[in-house]
């Protein structure tokens, strides 16, 4: 097989796209630099999480009437004030809830909300208007804002095989690391060493396979450095053993290694509850809740806390009525989950959802979701949010 087949068919390849041009070899890393800054970490709850099933506001009658049969009893919500409580599924988060390190915003949207998974979603991971179409992320442009931090490499970790468009600026892009160990191993195999050590003398031109060549040479060394890093702690904590807890355990190792990251970005799917929301939902409430419990308990633990922030997000909320299906069609406005020790504004937030003020049977959004953004990013991440955003947003105290 030549080189030219091999970088069309293999996987590695592939897979080395998703390494940024930023990163500098391992041999120059300044391997005494560790983490001593904030970290921010992303939870994306995709498919749309109905919010209203989630902080049910079980001191609203409206809600009941609305949802006569996937309605949470109020006798199971776990009450947090006279009006709003948690899913009986979340009972993970209750004891974060009492500590004050955990704040839920209400009724987060934008104006013109669209109903479509995708473009949604690209509304949220781009910090777009909804008439407005980018081709970069918020945390990628934030990569690009050459903030004081950015120069550094592995600056956002997506813990996944692929990347989100979240995570991809125009002149850097974060990385996608599922696995360390497996990266590293892949990354040392004969045929690939070989590729990377015949690209010292290759032709960088601006064609693909120059483009191919140098980021497998970058995968080869950050794979190194990532490895060399995190390999230097053992997650002490107890997680469970789901996708989620999986990837909230690999941050937690990135952290507490003294990784040079400022973003890491996780997701979880299956919210998309058009039926039989009740069981399919709650299971997926429950795998969210156990894992993000043990992740900011295991963090307390190391002293971390106080440094890591939390943010979970869906693309969108779900119809205040219920459907004929006992589920929930597509809505809009939603709430946006907040954990850390640093919380400035713990507890509820704000006003719970308007369930008597309706558009066309959609909550109405209280909070533009770059208001969220911009708060992160000037008093979290110390990069102005207008460089970010396009427009200077106001920002939230919750921080």
């Amino acid at each position: 097989m030549n080189r030219r087949n091999f970088l069309r068919n293999t996987a590695l390849a592939s897979g080395a796209l998703m390494v940024p041009a930023f990163l500098k070899p391992f041999e120059a890393l300044a391997i005494n630099e560790l983490s001593g800054y904030k970290n921010l970490v992303i939870i994306q709850l995709s498919g749309g999480n109905d919010g209203l099933n989630t902080i049910i506001p079980y001191g609203n009658d409206i809600y009941y009437q609305k949802r006569s049969t996937i309605a949470i009893n109020k006798s199971d919500v776990i009450a947090l004030n006279d009006v709003q409580g948690l899913n009986p599924n979340l009972s993970a988060l209750k004891e974060l809830y009492d500590q004050g390190w955990m704040s839920i915003i209400n009724s987060v949207g934008y104006p013109n909300p669209d109903r479509s998974h995708f473009r949604s979603m690209d509304i949220w991971q781009t910090g777009s208007e909804a008439n407005q179409f980018l081709t970069t992320g918020w945390i990628g442009r934030y990569l690009d804002s050459n903030c004081a931090t950015c120069k550094n490499p592995y600056t956002a970790i997506e813990v996944d095989d692929t990347l989100s468009l979240a995570m991809k600026g125009a002149k850097m892009k974060g990385i996608a690391v599922e696995d360390p160990s497996k990266l590293f191993q892949t990354t040392r195999e004969p045929f690939f060493k070989e590729l990377v050590h015949d690209h010292e003398n290759a032709n960088l031109s601006e064609d693909n396979l120059g483009y191919l060549y140098k980021t497998m040479a970058e995968t080869y060394s950050s794979a190194g450095y990532i490895q060399q890093t995190s390999k230097t702690y053992a997650v002490k904590g107890e997680y469970p053993a789901t996708p989620l807890g999986n990837q909230l355990k690999t941050v937690s190792k990135f952290i507490n290694s003294g990784l040079q990251t400022r973003v890491y970005y996780v997701s979880l799917s299956g919210f998309d509850t058009h039926v039989a929301q009740q069981g399919q939902q709650g299971r997926q409430l429950q795998i969210y809740a156990d894992a993000v419990a043990a992740f900011i308990k295991d963090l307390k633990q190391t002293g971390k806390l106080d440094d890591t922030l939390v943010m979970t997000f869906s693309e969108f909320g779900r119809r205040v009525e219920q459907n004929a299906s006992n589920g929930t069609d597509h809505g809009t406005a939603n709430n946006i989950l907040l954990f850390g020790g640093k919380l400035k504004k713990a507890g509820i937030f704000n006003d719970a959802p308007d369930l008597a003020q309706l558009d066309n049977g959609d909550l109405k959004y209280k909070v533009d979701f770059r208001d969220v953004y911009a708060t992160l990013l000037d008093k979290w991440l110390d990069v102005s949010n207008g460089q970010v955003l396009g427009k200077g947003f106001k920002g939230l105290e919750f921080i």
